[in-house]
């Protein structure tokens, strides 16, 4: 049986999962597993997918960098179906883990992929020190803080923190946080 994976990152990445999706159907796959997270969170459909296959099983996914991020990581996931007798799949690579050329391009694509996101986040961390010192870069508002006043009346209202939290979208920690701080 084939069966796909598709991520992406963001919500607005709809277009690129429905993509994703569109191209897993049209290569035969039978059971689609799909989520909108960053591969750096937890993935629970990437999960269920690796728990799903089973043996003669092949895992599809359209690029290499939804199954992974780290040469660490492509090893782990690639044993992990190995071990269960599953084949892996890139589309764009036209790569096939279950042969020692797709073994062998699969070595030498995931250190290339790891040192292309290595080298994105260099580049990112510089950019944000140039924008820092030239005083462009602030950082993200702090929510719960220009909520403070707000917090602070529904808690002498006597509302309960939780109740607070959600009403205003912010966490619970910030609410407790900022209820009982001085407002100037």
């Amino acid at each position: 049986m084939k069966i796909g994976y598709a991520r992406t990152s963001s919500i607005e990445q709809k277009y690129s999962l429905e993509d994703q999706i569109e191209r897993l159907e049209s290569q035969g796959c039978e059971k689609i597993f799909s989520e909108n997270v960053s591969s750096v969170q937890s993935r629970p459909e990437f999960e269920k997918c690796i728990e799903f296959a089973r043996e003669g099983d092949v895992v599809v996914i359209t690029k290499l960098d939804r199954f992974a991020r780290s040469i660490t990581d492509l090893w782990k996931h690639i044993t992990a179906l190995e071990e269960k007798g599953v084949g892996l799949q890139i589309l764009d690579l036209n790569l096939d883990t279950s042969t020692p050329n797709g073994r062998l391009q699969i070595t030498l694509l995931g250190g290339i992929a790891q040192w292309e996101r290595e080298m994105m986040l260099e580049r990112q961390k510089i950019g944000i020190a140039k924008a820092k010192s030239d005083g462009k870069y602030k950082g993200r508002v702090p929510t719960a803080k220009r909520l403070q006043k707000d917090i602070q009346r529904l808690h002498s209202e006597g509302i309960k923190p939780s109740v607070i939290a959600k009403q205003l979208n912010i966490g619970v920690a910030s609410v407790y946080r900022h209820r009982n701080l001085d407002v100037t």
